[in-house]
């Protein structure tokens, strides 16, 4: 079978307002080809399939065959590939390590299409940066809903929005008991992938058996990450806070409603209860996909988007999955101290939905006592309607119309006075970045800290989904965004240069599905944030979520 290069698509950045943006671009196109029984060759890519030769069923497309739907929401091709890419450009040498990137990338089991973006099984991207060359890869992660459903040819574990079927009203009973027991909960570790100060890498999602140890050098599944204390619990934040000393996260309580926040030190497996709150709203906690920490405080979010057992008991899903939209029991954000474990404020503020926080810093008067925190959130204007927008059927189906709901840097400011109000505002003009706001990540060391820069994914519309990459100044308040005509970039991901001083000093990592069925690994510059360098795959690759940073040893 022969196979054509994808072309090139250089894009200028685009400045300020999304409105204003002019896209330029050229591109060079080449052929190479030859047989393929168990490699094939691109453009100096070695395309592998590393468990075997690839499959019979594994077609390899021309880039001008017309794709009826975009890769981006489309299954990966074959459950392993491994090879060294052509780069144009220039990779920086300093760059030495491993991005990984998580993320839903098998949609089928056999002839059945799962419904939400967040019920697909976990594709574990990597991107090693060693000496100006990069070799990538890709592999499933091997979890036992993931194994199960290829063995039975059917869903048999609970996923986002997914049930499995059950033959009678008594097997739908067994099934519920299994709910209560967690065993029927899924460990597709589809949301992020982080690592630990031991080294220990980790692939996760909202449920804590959805814990699971990968190796980054094979991306081989090594195992369940088994946390070695009695707290128990069925779900936690799929983010957690992770530094080279300790894992910190929330355990939501369904029962009697609140959150736990617990610690786990570097190169343990037990968690550690620090302290617990209890909601102010009602009847469930708050959905907590992330929260954010300062340098002495753990800032637990209390959302009117709530966890809804009832929901959860169904067997076809509802309007907002297993949450609802509970506006009367209003929106909170509490504070607790890392030490004590004591709540030293909690606060009420304006409804809001958020997926991500950014990060959270301490503001001090003149005496240098703390006088409030400032927490900044990837923030979608109280609309909780974003989760029916991430459906398959939805995303697959975009028209050429505008309905991205509107979102913002949403920035908290918490008062430590005692004052009962909170405030909830736009960090810049939302028409800065598009009005999309999702996906972002900024400079590591300044966690818990004031910083300047956050890189994300932002919107140039109309769209139904967020389509650009955006480095955004919240000192100046402004936004330098790019976007590639019909390509949906993932989470730009920053890593600073060793020994830098400047806080945006280092790359921004991406990798994007393009509209030809195609796609791309992308770096930019961070003080400039122009392309330095890009690397085509040999194909598209779907949509990811989360990624981390594994410096070279």
């Amino acid at each position: 079978m022969a196979f054509t290069s994808f072309g090139v698509i250089r894009n200028n950045i685009v400045s300020s307002k999304l409105g204003d943006s002019k896209l330029s671009g050229h591109g060079k196109k080449g052929s190479h080809g030859m047989n393929l029984p168990l490699k094939l060759r691109v453009m100096n890519v070695a395309l592998e399939g590393v468990s075997g030769a690839p499959q019979a069923n594994t077609v390899l497309v021309r880039d001008t065959e017309v794709r009826k739907k975009h890769v981006a929401w489309e299954s990966i091709r074959q459950e392993r590939w491994e090879g060294e890419l052509e780069v144009q450009g220039q990779i920086p040498l300093w760059l030495s390590g491993t991005y990984l990137r998580n993320g839903p990338g098998m949609f089928n089991i056999g002839d059945y299409g799962l419904r939400h973006l967040f019920d697909g099984y976990a594709t574990l991207i990597r991107l090693h940066f060693e000496n100006g060359r990069l070799i990538a890869g890709h592999s499933q992660i091997q979890s036992e809903a993931y194994r199960a459903a290829k063995s039975h040819g059917r869903l048999c574990y609970r996923e986002f929005s997914e049930v499995p079927k059950t033959a009678n009203f008594l097997a739908y009973i067994g099934e519920l008991a299994s709910l209560v027991s967690g065993e029927s909960l899924t460990d597709n570790a589809n949301t992020g992938v982080i690592k630990l100060g031991d080294g220990r890498v980790v692939c996760m999602t909202e449920t804590t058996k959805g814990s699971i140890q990968v190796d980054p050098n094979t991306l081989k599944t090594i195992g369940k990450f088994e946390y070695t204390d009695n707290l128990g619990g069925l779900i936690h934040s799929a983010h957690p806070i992770v530094t080279d000393e300790e894992f910190l996260t929330l355990l939501p309580d369904l029962v009697y409603p609140g959150y736990r926040v617990v610690r786990m030190v570097a190169g343990s497996n037990k968690r550690e209860l620090i302290g617990r709150v209890d909601c102010r709203g009602g009847p469930a906690p708050g959905w907590v996909h992330s929260f954010p920490v300062t340098q002495n405080y753990i800032l637990v979010p209390e959302m009117p988007l709530r966890y809804c057992v009832q929901n959860l008991l169904k067997a076809e899903p509802t309007p907002l999955f297993k949450f609802e939209w509970h506006p009367e029991s209003k929106g909170f954000m509490h504070v607790m101290c890392k030490r004590s474990g004591k709540v030293v404020a909690s606060v009420e503020v304006p409804l809001y939905v958020t997926f991500h926080f950014v990060n959270a810093y301490e503001e001090h008067d003149e005496e240098g006592r703390v006088t409030a925190i400032i927490a900044d959130c990837c923030e979608h204007n109280a609309d909780a309607s974003i989760l029916q927008r991430l459906t398959l059927q939805n995303l697959r189906s975009f028209s050429g119309k505008d309905v991205l709901p509107d979102a913002r840097v949403g920035r908290f400011t918490i008062p430590l006075d005692g004052s009962p109000m909170g405030k909830l505002e736009a960090a810049l003009d939302p028409d800065q970045h598009g009005r999309g706001m999702d996906m972002c990540s900024f400079n590591p060391a300044y966690l818990g800290k004031k910083y300047r820069y956050l890189y994300a994914s932002g919107a140039k519309r109309p769209c139904n989904f967020p389509n650009t990459i955006t480095k955004i100044d919240l000192e100046i308040k402004t936004a330098k965004n790019w976007h590639d005509e019909g390509g949906v970039p993932s989470e730009p991901f920053f890593v600073a240069r060793p020994g830098a001083t400047a806080e945006d000093d280092g790359v921004v990592i991406s990798m994007v599905s393009d509209k030809e069925g195609g796609g791309y690994a992308i770096l930019f510059d961070g003080p400039t944030f122009e392309e330095i360098a890009r690397a085509r795959f040999p194909y598209g690759l779907p949509y990811g979520l989360h990624g981390c940073w594994v410096p070279k040893n």
